[in-house]
Protein backbone atom coordinates (compact mmCIF):
# COMPACT_ATOMS: atom_id res chain seq x y z
CA UNK A 1 0.00 0.00 0.00
CA UNK A 2 1.27 3.65 -1.03
CA UNK A 3 1.28 6.00 1.69
CA UNK A 4 2.44 9.21 2.70
CA UNK A 5 2.56 11.96 5.22
CA UNK A 6 4.08 14.68 7.46
CA UNK A 7 4.83 15.99 10.03
CA UNK A 8 2.46 18.69 11.77
CA UNK A 9 4.55 21.39 10.66
CA UNK A 10 5.15 20.10 7.32
CA UNK A 11 9.15 20.53 7.24
CA UNK A 12 8.90 16.92 7.32
CA UNK A 13 6.85 14.52 4.64
CA UNK A 14 7.45 11.16 3.24
CA UNK A 15 6.05 8.58 1.06
CA UNK A 16 6.81 5.05 1.30
CA UNK A 17 5.40 1.57 0.61
CA UNK A 18 4.27 -0.79 3.11
CA UNK A 19 2.03 -3.43 3.84
CA UNK A 20 -1.06 -2.89 5.95
CA UNK A 21 -1.62 -5.94 7.68
CA UNK A 22 2.07 -5.51 9.57
CA UNK A 23 0.72 -2.78 11.43
CA UNK A 24 1.27 -3.20 14.80
CA UNK A 25 1.02 -1.53 18.98
CA UNK A 26 3.81 -1.05 20.75
CA UNK A 27 3.10 -0.88 24.95
CA UNK A 28 6.78 -0.92 25.55
CA UNK A 29 8.15 1.76 28.35
CA UNK A 30 9.90 3.60 25.64
CA UNK A 31 7.08 4.52 23.47
CA UNK A 32 4.94 5.23 26.57
CA UNK A 33 8.15 8.01 28.24
CA UNK A 34 8.62 9.24 24.35
CA UNK A 35 5.07 9.30 23.09
CA UNK A 36 3.63 10.57 26.54
CA UNK A 37 0.77 7.91 24.98
CA UNK A 38 -0.06 4.74 26.34
CA UNK A 39 1.42 3.01 23.39
CA UNK A 40 2.45 3.82 20.00
CA UNK A 41 0.95 2.38 16.55
CA UNK A 42 3.86 1.78 13.90
CA UNK A 43 4.00 -0.04 10.32
CA UNK A 44 7.37 -0.97 9.33
CA UNK A 45 8.67 -0.47 5.91
CA UNK A 46 11.61 -1.51 4.33
CA UNK A 47 14.64 1.93 4.19
CA UNK A 48 14.41 1.24 0.38
CA UNK A 49 10.63 1.90 -0.13
CA UNK A 50 10.83 5.04 2.06
CA UNK A 51 11.00 8.64 0.22
CA UNK A 52 12.15 11.03 3.36
CA UNK A 53 11.86 15.11 2.46
CA UNK A 54 13.48 16.76 5.28
CA UNK A 55 15.97 16.42 7.73
CA UNK A 56 14.54 14.68 11.08
CA UNK A 57 16.15 15.38 14.13
CA UNK A 58 17.46 12.22 16.17
CA UNK A 59 17.26 10.64 19.79
CA UNK A 60 19.41 7.05 20.32
CA UNK A 61 19.51 5.12 23.09
CA UNK A 62 20.13 1.52 23.86
CA UNK A 63 17.16 0.00 24.17
CA UNK A 64 16.42 -3.09 26.42
CA UNK A 65 17.62 -5.78 23.85
CA UNK A 66 21.12 -4.09 24.08
CA UNK A 67 20.58 -2.82 20.33
CA UNK A 68 21.06 0.96 19.47
CA UNK A 69 17.54 2.29 18.65
CA UNK A 70 17.46 5.62 17.27
CA UNK A 71 13.79 7.35 17.33
CA UNK A 72 13.37 10.49 14.63
CA UNK A 73 11.06 13.52 15.05
CA UNK A 74 10.44 16.82 13.97
CA UNK A 75 13.19 19.49 15.42
CA UNK A 76 10.80 22.14 14.94
CA UNK A 77 6.93 20.43 15.95
CA UNK A 78 8.45 17.72 17.88
CA UNK A 79 6.26 14.84 15.93
CA UNK A 80 7.62 11.68 15.97
CA UNK A 81 8.22 10.28 12.15
CA UNK A 82 9.69 6.99 12.69
CA UNK A 83 12.20 4.60 14.99
CA UNK A 84 15.02 2.15 13.57
CA UNK A 85 17.27 -0.06 15.26
CA UNK A 86 21.28 -0.44 14.11
CA UNK A 87 23.53 1.77 12.26
CA UNK A 88 22.06 0.64 8.89
CA UNK A 89 18.50 -0.76 9.66
CA UNK A 90 17.16 -2.69 6.56
CA UNK A 91 13.12 -1.14 8.01
CA UNK A 92 12.39 1.82 10.01
CA UNK A 93 8.97 1.97 11.88
CA UNK A 94 6.53 4.76 10.97
CA UNK A 95 3.96 6.45 13.27
CA UNK A 96 0.79 5.93 12.04
CA UNK A 97 -0.39 9.43 13.22
CA UNK A 98 1.50 11.45 10.71
CA UNK A 99 -0.08 8.93 8.01
CA UNK A 100 -2.55 10.22 5.85
CA UNK A 101 -4.19 7.22 4.71
CA UNK A 102 -3.92 5.96 8.80
CA UNK A 103 -7.63 5.09 8.98
CA UNK A 104 -6.27 1.81 6.69
CA UNK A 105 -3.62 0.80 8.77
CA UNK A 106 -5.50 -1.26 11.22
CA UNK A 107 -3.24 -2.74 14.11
CA UNK A 108 -3.12 -6.92 13.73
CA UNK A 109 -0.65 -7.31 16.79
CA UNK A 110 0.51 -5.77 19.71
CA UNK A 111 3.56 -6.36 21.53
CA UNK A 112 5.36 -5.56 25.29
CA UNK A 113 1.67 -6.08 26.50
CA UNK A 114 3.49 -6.70 29.75
CA UNK A 115 4.56 -3.13 30.07
CA UNK A 116 0.75 -2.18 28.79
CA UNK A 117 -1.52 -0.10 30.96
CA UNK A 118 -3.87 -2.75 32.03
CA UNK A 119 -7.15 -0.53 30.79
CA UNK A 120 -5.17 0.30 27.42
CA UNK A 121 -5.98 -3.21 26.19
CA UNK A 122 -9.99 -2.82 26.01
CA UNK A 123 -11.43 0.97 25.74
CA UNK A 124 -14.93 -0.31 24.57
CA UNK A 125 -16.32 1.16 27.79
CA UNK A 126 -14.92 4.27 28.05
CA UNK A 127 -17.49 7.20 27.36
CA UNK A 128 -17.12 9.16 24.03
CA UNK A 129 -17.57 12.62 24.57
CA UNK A 130 -18.29 14.40 20.95
CA UNK A 131 -19.74 12.97 17.66
CA UNK A 132 -19.47 9.25 17.39
CA UNK A 133 -16.61 8.77 14.47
Amino acid sequence: MRVHGECHCGAIGYEAEVDPARTIICHCSDCQAISGAPYRVNVPVLAKNLALRGTPTTYEKTGGSGARVTTAFCGTCGAAVYSCKGEAPAFLFLRTGLIAERAALVPTAQGFCEAGMPWAMDIREVAIVGPRP
